[in-house]
């Protein structure tokens, strides 16, 4: 009997996990088929970095240094970001099989 409550509970345990890995197949389909036919604005994150540099610069002349130096980071980070997706839109290999 305990042999039985064994075989019963590892069934179950492969049945769930099974179920939960097609469950999860499912969910993130969409999100992965999305995620690859998505690429990134680079003209719009360069001008977004402008704009933060035009806004770090206006605070600094206000006197806001600590705002200034935030906003200096936020358009070093759009920077580095459309740096990046720039890079990967150069460097990406086409799919396999097309």
């Amino acid at each position: 009997m305990n042999h039985a409550t064994r075989a019963r509970r590892a069934l179950l345990a492969t049945v769930l996990l099974a179920g939960g890995l097609l469950l999860g197949q499912t969910v993130t389909a969409p999100v992965a088929e999305a995620a690859t036919s998505r690429t990134c604005n680079v003209n719009r994150l360069h001008q977004q970095a402008r704009d933060e540099r035009d806004r770090a610069a206006q605070l600094k002349r206000l006197g806001a240094r600590e705002e200034a130096r935030r906003a200096a980071a936020r358009a070093d980070a759009l920077d580095r970001q459309a740096r990046q997706c720039a890079r990967a839109d150069e460097v990406v290999a086409p799919p396999f099989g097309r």
